[in-house]
């Protein structure tokens, strides 16, 4: 199997589940990794470059064919997209279909699984959001995200090539080295006791520890499929507002910690993104790590890193 963005984030942990379930795992995206890194995250092979076809039939000489692909290669930031929408875009709809067109060329009875993004459904939306629902994103990463579900679709319309779209949601972790989380344990490390955080602290997210994200993806490859295309919430369908997020935090690090929000809501951030999970309750699949847990180990893990 390969994985692209294997060095990102999820791209590891993914890697790491698969190989330890007996999965050879080749990888292709941005960035050195070393031979030692490569086995301790369970790499047979790694291709630092981007997704095109020279590199795309470079890996395939060195591995084979695989049978299932894991896409998680693209933009991964909603703040990044709005600075810099070309690269964006260049990131998750050029690799996209730069992957989708290899594919059809040279591996049609290839399984395509793909990281996409609630960031899709935008603002508008009260309480759990079901799959079919309107499509309005506020960002161009969210409208970037869609743009490769939409090339997914086309090409299983069109030439029968078979992907299964995950909107994944607020995905956190050990080893997540940017957004809430990190940005808390950041500052609280550099000595802040009255953190102040932008918007109101009332906006609701379903948080999904990595861990179950990966083991929900590493599922998915052995269930069968019976549309060409098929989307999936990835989300737990539990919304945790990020003022419980940051209670959560603060208390998991211990001292006399103060937390106010600005009111300043950051651009292309909707007030709720909450998953209907009823389509992925059916597969059927249960969320492990509750965001108490989660969220203390997370905690835990960042103390670990600065000792």
């Amino acid at each position: 199997m390969w994985v692209t963005g294997a060095n990102g984030f999820i791209g590891r942990h993914l890697v790491r589940v698969l190989a330890d379930r007996g999965t050879r795992v080749h990888g292709i995206g941005h960035g050195a990794i070393g031979d030692a890194e490569m086995h301790r995250i369970g790499l047979e092979h790694w291709l630092n470059g981007e997704i095109d076809a020279a590199n795309l039939n470079a890996l395939a000489e060195r591995s084979g064919i695989p049978s299932t692909i894991f896409h998680l290669a693209g933009g991964s930031s909603v703040g990044l997209s709005i600075a810099q929408p070309f690269e964006d875009f260049s990131r998750t709809v050029a690799s996209t279909a730069r992957l989708l067109e290899w594919l059809r060329g040279s591996a049609r009875d290839c399984r395509l699984i793909v990281a996409s993004s609630a960031a899709v459904y935008g603002a508008g939306h009260e309480g759990a959001i079901a799959e079919d629902a309107e499509l309005l994103p506020m960002s161009p990463y969210g409208q970037h995200k869609l743009m490769m579900e939409q090339l997914c679709r086309s090409y299983a319309v069109t030439f029968g090539l078979r992907s299964t779209v995950m909107r994944l949601f607020s995905v956190y972790g050990p080893f997540l080295r940017k957004q809430l989380p990190w940005d808390i344990c950041s500052r609280l490390h550099a000595g802040e006791r009255n953190l102040v955080l932008g918007g109101t602290g009332a906006e609701v997210r379903d948080w999904t520890d990595v861990r179950d994200v990966v083991r929900l993806l590493a599922e998915i490859r052995g269930r069968p499929q019976q549309e060409a295309f098929h989307v999936i919430n990835a989300g737990s369908g539990l919304g945790t507002t990020v003022a419980k997020v940051a209670a959560t935090i603060t208390e998991s690090w211990g001292g006399g910690i103060s937390v106010k929000y600005s009111g300043n809501v950051r651009a292309g951030d909707p007030p709720s993104l909450l998953a209907d999970s009823a389509r992925l309750h059916a597969l059927p699949f249960d969320w492990k790590i509750p965001v108490e847990q989660g969220f203390a180990e997370y905690v835990s893990w960042f103390k670990d890193q600065i000792r």
